[in-house]
């Protein structure tokens, strides 16, 4: 049995949440314009790290925040205190906290809460998806059939005309695009069936780790460049489809455009 539970972890982000506080917070630059924080996003990964580390005595950490990296340990708490935060600045409902704990280099737990849109997605490795409690999985849509989420490398826009090339290709074959700005929202709604195909050329662990657990544990397949998963542990290109085949297709739209990752 594991030192701690699902639904301890589910509980504690929870309690976080109320610290995404409406109005009375501050925002500031994180080298660019485009990356922001804000005293929020500092307030949930402090009271998240103190509750977890208490809840899971000698766990290690890798947070957006604060250059927080401390992975010498069994267990790794991965943390995205507010996931999609110009979105939270601006009040706009897509962003989330994001919280994975990795055994041994492995996803163990996955929660993804949205309270402003209601949301809480959970999954425990080899025992499914959830959203609110209720069993979730990925449409068995075609990829002709299929919505991309999709970006065109916010913090890094020297990347954006690759995006573009390949962004087109998969417009060109698919239903349409989407962009919510939060990776971890956008891999959820994905497990959920309400979108089938995702690139994005550059993300970190902490975007991902807790939303690709869950997305998996729906059934659908998530891939790095070389198309094995992503890393847990640094940046990397992060490609998801509801079914092989569709990721398959998104790779060779990738390698049409990159012959190795440009990072």
């Amino acid at each position: 049995m594991e030192p701690i539970t699902l639904e301890q972890i589910a509980k504690t982000v929870r309690e976080a949440s109320r610290l995404m506080v409406r109005d009375g917070f501050s925002v500031k630059e994180k080298g660019t314009l485009e990356n922001i924080v804000t005293t929020s996003d500092v307030a949930v990964q402090d009271f998240l790290t103190g509750r977890l580390a208490e809840l899971l005595p000698g766990s290690g950490f890798l947070c957006e925040e604060e250059d927080l990296e401390d992975l010498d340990h069994e267990y790794v708490w991965i943390i995205d205190p507010i996931d999609g935060t110009a979105n939270y600045a601006r009040g706009i409902a897509s962003c989330c906290i994001s919280v994975a704990l990795i055994r041994n280099g492995k996803p163990l737990y996955g929660v993804v809460y949205s309270p402003w849109r209601g949301e809480l997605y959970t999954a425990e490795a080899g025992k499914g998806a959830f959203c609110n409690g209720t069993p979730i999985r990925v449409s068995d849509r075609s990829f002709k059939e299929g919505l991309l989420f999709t970006a065109m490398s916010t913090y890094r826009k020297e990347f954006a005309k690759t995006c573009s090339d390949i962004i087109y290709d998969l417009y060109m074959d698919c239903n349409d695009v989407r962009r919510t700005g939060s990776a971890a929202v956008e891999l959820c709604l994905m497990a959920a069936g309400k979108a089938e195909l995702y690139f994005e050329i550059r993300l970190m662990p902490w975007d991902y780790a807790a939303a690709s657990l869950i997305l998996t544990e729906a059934g659908g397949t998530l891939a790095g460049f070389d198309g094995n998963a992503p890393s847990l542990y640094r940046p990397s290109m992060v490609i998801a489809a509801n079914s092989k085949d569709s990721l398959r297709k998104i790779l060779e739209a990738v390698h049409r455009h990159l012959d190795a990752l440009p990072y």
